[in-house]
């Protein structure tokens, strides 16, 4: 099989856009995790894509490029109506393909299980209390507890791995009541940690109870506290009280993006998409990670549950839509890669538009770049002639020459400079030779640090041009000129007049 990866294209017709697999070399997104490949009747399905040279039925003359100045609601509407993401610009990176890979796997990494994690957490309180199987008495806490030290500290810990272990609720709610009969007080932190149990087994009723003793005792709560109390509200009828809570957190920080997707997914279950929309587009503006809140926009609401906050709505099923889209352009101009759950609603978001017949089924790509479902050719990696010219003058006037070329070279150095890259080119590598030196560690020359990037490139098989000023050239404390010998037998050098 191919490569487990999806692209979102936007078709001509409005509310029509798709999403296709990509293969490795062919896809300028090509690191998706899931191979998704949604075709209406409208757009062709497994073996019905034309392959002649008519253009007509072709995939490919269907298929728009994101123009520099296009907005979502251009591509639904064919209007210039301005968006939800109008302040953004989801034109199509041509460094796509390059970040594309290392971004999946990074994301990987982040979702990968600790396999050991128990054994980990075992290990470290080897040493301390036994903990109980049961629920046990003020006395029998007494006899466990008192022989063996500080009592608060004790029972902290104990909190602490009755928590971390997953204990039954009632053995962490008995050593509360033993700490406050005892001492006639309970700490903030092990009430915390009994407020995680709680939130983690979902015992709503003792959140609240927690919260009311927490808010009467407490001058203020910190994150770790409001965040369990916005995730447990947010599953019961009480969700409203989150925003609340959320309200009176951004007076002092920014909340987590955790919260704001736990409130946008409560408000969806409750069919009020405008409070939805609205959390959501308060924390896009922070650039806040949204997957867990777009998965709950992508699942939708029940028609029972959308009639219910009718009177408070002033964002239409029709509106929902279109903002959806918007979600897809964005996540495809960022190259923000779907895990299954997420992919999984947004194959039935298309399902669920029935007058469009949208049909969504699991897939792979070819090693030729075709999806095997619907056999649609996917989107190169590769430059166009005419990208790449645009590429090689916006590097030329934007960043080697800039607005004011004595800023950094002089005429006559620019010139010499394009004929020294029409003579050595091309290159598989630019290194800005300054910046990579600076990033050394303690201990480390700079002249060294830079040798170390070049020879491990150079071991790659990679051509580099490395630009640099000449002062790099002259041994110093900073610059060895064996080090520099070195670096120039490596790769093409540029060494520019010194500035400043």
């Amino acid at each position: 099989m191919g490569s487990r990866l999806m692209l979102i294209r936007i078709c001509q017709k409005p509310l029509k856009p798709f999403l296709h697999p990509s293969a490795s070399g062919f896809s300028a997104l090509e690191a998706f995790l899931v191979p998704l490949c949604l075709y209406t009747k409208d757009h062709p399905g497994p073996g019905q894509t034309s392959r002649g040279n008519s253009g007509q039925g072709q995939l490919k003359d269907t298929t728009i490029r994101f123009r520099e100045k296009e907005s979502w609601g251009d591509a639904v509407n064919g209007t210039s109506k301005r968006s939800l993401f109008e302040s953004h610009s989801f034109s199509k990176s041509m460094f796509a393909a390059g970040t594309a890979k290392r971004t999946a796997e990074q994301q990987r990494s982040r979702e990968a299980p600790n396999s050991q994690g128990e054994d980990t957490r075992q290990l470290r309180f080897k040493n301390a209390v036994q903990l109980p199987d049961r629920p046990l008495s003020f006395a029998e806490w007494k006899e466990l507890l008192e022989s063996q030290g500080n009592l608060e500290v004790l029972a902290f810990v104990t909190m602490k791995r009755l928590s971390i272990l997953g204990a039954e609720l009632d053995i962490a709610k008995s050593l509360l009541s033993f700490v406050v009969m005892e001492t006639g007080k309970v700490s903030y932190k092990l009430l915390l940690f009994y407020l995680k149990m709680c939130v983690d087994l979902e015992n709503h009723k003792e959140v609240f109870d927690v919260y009311e003793i927490m808010q009467g005792n407490f001058s203020s709560l910190e994150t770790s506290a409001t965040s369990l109390f916005i995730k447990s509200f947010c599953q019961t009828e009480r969700w409203r009280e989150a925003i609340g809570i959320l309200n009176n957190i951004k007076k002092v920080i920014r909340p987590s993006s955790n919260s704001y997707s736990e409130i946008i997914s409560a408000a969806m279950a409750h069919g009020d998409l405008t409070t939805a929309w609205g959390f959501h587009d308060e924390a896009f503006e922070k650039e806040m990670n949204l997957r867990n809140a777009w998965k709950a926009l992508f699942q939708g609401v029940s028609d029972m549950e959308v009639e219910k906050g009718k009177e408070a709505q002033s964002i239409s099923q029709s509106e929902h839509n279109k903002r959806l889209l918007g979600i897809l352009l964005y996540m495809r101009s960022n190259q923000i890669y779907p895990e299954h759950s997420l992919a999984s609603n947004i194959k039935s978001w298309f399902e669920s538009l029935t007058e469009q017949k949208w049909t969504g089924k699991w897939t792979y790509a070819t090693s030729n770049g075709l999806c095997s479902c619907c056999g649609s050719e996917l989107e190169s990696i590769h430059l166009t002639d005419e990208e790449y010219e645009r590429l090689k003058y916006g590097v030329m006037t934007d960043i080697i020459k800039g607005k004011d070329v004595f800023k950094k070279t002089t005429p006559e150095e620019l010139e010499k400079f394009k004929r020294f890259v029409n003579k050595t080119s091309p290159y598989d590598v630019v290194l800005d030779g300054l910046n990579i030196a600076n990033t050394h560690r303690k201990k480390i020359q700079p002249s060294m640090e830079l040798l170390n990037v070049v020879s491990e490139l150079e071991g790659h098989g990679l051509k580099m041009l490395m630009l640099g000023r000449k002062h790099m050239m002259f041994s110093s404390k900073k610059w060895n000129t064996q080090h520099m010998n070195q670096i120039r037998q490596k790769a093409h050098c540029f060494f520019t007049e010194n500035i400043g």
